[in-house]
């Protein structure tokens, strides 16, 4: 190493931090932080504006550990540079209860930006964390007066750079010239099964090249000249990301483990761990060991960032002074607080119009962003078929900052590159597909779900009433997955204003949404005869009720969500004429319903009525909880097939006659 002595024992103390962390808690992954902690070194201690008093400050540096596996190294290093972490967390790694949990949570460690473990989506992340700083720079920057004004940094692993996702937000970072984007990637040749050589040989360098990025080398890991000398390039480097590639040697130090795959995932043991401190000057039987030099040398850290941020302050008392109107903006969007009144611009859709519901939410879509000045979001490819074009919305390209995204056929990354955006604390962002896609962005969806982001998913084309594309299109088990997520929100409206409804609610739930919606047009409800701007926010309610007060074993409710409601509804008038009492209830959302007081669900779905048959386009698993072990389910439990919607709706039974012959045989089946 060619450092001075102070800062090789400030590296190393950081690499064994690590180890003891690993070998007390007897779990976790000691090889990449011995390979890689000089460039966490450089960076927290050197490169990076942050303020380790307050790592909430708005215009902060933001780092990513995509390779969430070297979570000890992160936390080494935090605790080091004087974030809010003291070494009794520090000796409590991977245990319950902890801040330093096994791969790092948003909102669990101070200085941990976002949640990340499974690979790539790190890197994803921090596309949109830099998408997020463009945007929320030319929304809010004055001339000579920049409020917003940072860079993501990423430390990636070759494990996160073989995920295909990586290589989606990667493409488009590059395509968007995200300049303030540079990704450190630890290049140490070992993955778990073996050397990389075993399913991973391309040129990575010319790979990035191809994308549009920077491409940096160094050579030898420990070289902080040369690392130094990267970061400084990357960051002068204003219309490309950068990629660092960094050669390291995984368990560096360690006499048996070193460039071995066994120092990637488990303890390295008593013995060879004070082989290691021994061969690094440190005490063999010491754990958890900090010198007091070491102590002083990162002091400088917490002092310059407070510098930064006290200077920052006093930019934003001058920004406040001459742009009251942008200051409000950017303290009402730091509180989470929407500009007031703005639901009212929603539209309220009367019949006899017919309209889809990804129509409605377009609508909705448009007054909104008219509104709020902080919406942001696009699609994968299918703005005109899932509604999110916005006429008079500027686009987010590589010359200009606007706030409609076009992320192209990369659903993955779309939705990690939303869940970045979220991570600003400024910005709500929104991205569409087809619902059957939500396959291939569930991990960003779950990650989203997770860190209880404001995000708002949006899937289009909802049921097998899409019709021609056929069964590969048409989706039949993403809604029972969705709903199964703990944490998101998903929401099927039954009409337009079910959909109102639904936007006009999502942006204050604490939690990513799912907005389900129908390609294929319905009637609109008339909201004077049915309840559906009042019901909706409830999940569930009752959208038609039974004539008189009849006994629970002369009643049948039909339960149903989406385009369903409405052969419910006419099922229902048949049943009605036929002397059954019949109540339909719209169930938009399964979590919204759940979550309301007892009396309320109750009052729905009483437990007396047990005829109960509900109705929905979709898998049948989830609906036993409401239908009850007594009731009928009128679902799929295969999947569809290539013809006209209408056709396929009567081929698979959503029709009135069948939903009413549900309701006949549980009567026929009374004594």
């Amino acid at each position: 190493m060619n450092e001075n002595p102070e800062e090789r024992q400030a590296i190393d103390t950081a690499r064994l931090l690590a180890v003891d962390m690993v070998e007390k808690a007897r779990s976790g992954h000691p090889g990449m932080p011995l390979g890689a902690a000089p460039m966490l070194y450089v960076l927290f201690g050197h490169f990076m504006r942050h303020s380790p008093h307050n790592p909430a400050w708005a215009n902060r540096d933001r780092f990513v550990l995509s390779a969430g596996h070297a979570s000890a190294l992160l936390y080494a290093m935090l605790h080091l540079t004087g974030y809010d972490l003291p070494m009794e967390e520090l000796r409590r790694f991977r245990q319950l209860g902890s801040r330093t949990p096994g791969h790092p949570e948003r909102g669990l460690t101070p200085g941990v930006e976002t949640t990340t473990g499974p690979l790539g989506q790190g890197i994803a992340t921090a596309v949109g964390m830099a998408i997020a700083e463009r945007r929320s720079a030319a929304l809010l920057n004055r001339p000579g007066m920049a409020v917003i004004d940072y860079r993501t940094c990423v430390l990636a692993s070759d494990g996160d750079l073989m995920e295909g996702i990586s290589g989606e937000a990667a493409s488009l970072a590059g395509h968007l010239r995200l300049g303030k984007l540079i990704c450190l990637y630890d290049s140490n040749h070992i993955s778990i099964e073996g050397p990389t050589s075993l399913a991973f040989s391309e040129d990575v360098a010319g790979r990035y090249r191809a994308y549009g990025w920077q491409v940096l080398e160094v050579k030898d890991g420990n070289d902080l000249q040369a690392i130094r000398e990267a970061l400084r390039l990357a960051g002068e480097e204003p219309g490309r990301p950068s990629l660092i590639r960094v050669r390291t040697h995984i368990g560096y130090g360690s006499p048996h483990r070193q460039d071995s795959a066994k120092a990637h995932g488990e303890p390295l043991g008593t013995e060879e761990t004070a082989l290691i401190k021994k061969a690094f000057g440190f005490p063999p039987d010491a754990s958890f060991h900090v010198p007091a030099e070491v102590r002083r040398h990162f002091m400088p850290v917490r002092e310059r960032g407070e510098s930064l941020e006290k200077g920052w302050n006093d930019t934003l008392l001058q920004y406040g002074k001459r742009h009251p109107e942008a200051a409000r903006l950017f303290e009402d969007a730091l509180r989470g607080r929407l500009a007031e009144g703005w639901e009212k611009s929603l539209p309220v859709f009367r019949p006899p119009a017919e309209l889809a519901t990804r129509q409605a939410s377009h609508r909705c879509l448009e007054a909104m962003a008219a509104h709020l000045s902080v919406l942001i979001g696009g699609s994968a490819d299918l703005a005109p078929s899932c509604g999110t074009i916005l006429q008079d919305s500027e686009e987010f390209t590589a010359e200009s900052s606007g706030a409609t995204l076009h992320f192209g056929v990369r659903e993955h990354a779309m939705g990690a590159i939303l869940n970045g955006i979220a991570l600003s604390g400024i910005l709500r962002p929104y991205g569409a597909t087809f619902l059957v896609f939500a396959d291939y962005m569930k991990p960003a969806v779950r990650l989203s779900a997770l860190m209880r982001l404001p995000v708002l998913f949006i899937f289009t084309h909802d049921s097998i009433a899409l019709g021609e594309d056929g069964p590969t299109h048409q989706p039949v088990e993403q809604l029972a997955m969705l709903r199964a997520m703990p944490g998101l929100t998903t929401v099927r409206p039954a009409d337009a204003n079910e959909t109102r409804a639904a936007w006009a609610l999502a942006p204050t739930l604490p939690g990513p949404v799912a907005l389900v919606l129908t390609r294929q047009k319905l009637p609109v409800l008339d909201p004077t005869r049915h309840p559906t701007l009042e019901g909706t926010p409830k999940g569930g309610y009752v959208i038609a009720d039974w004539t008189g007060d009849p006994s629970p074993e002369e009643a049948a409710i039909i339960i149903a969500t989406g385009s369903e409601v409405h052969p419910a509804l006419q099922a229902r008038e048949l049943l009605e004429q036929e002397g059954v009492p019949t109540r339909v209830v719209s169930m938009p959302s399964f979590e919204l319903f759940l979550q309301q007081p007892r009396s309320w669900r109750e009052s729905v779905l009483p437990p007396a009525v047990t005829d109960r048959v509900s109705v929905e386009a979709a898998s049948p698993f989830g609906w036993e909880r409401f239908t009850g072990t007594e009731g009928r389910i009128v679902a799929i439990d295969r999947f569809g097939a290539s013809g006209p919607g209408t056709e396929l709706q009567e081929a698979f039974g959503f029709t009135p006659s069948r939903i009413a012959d549900a309701v006949r045989e549980l009567k026929h089946k009374r004594p």
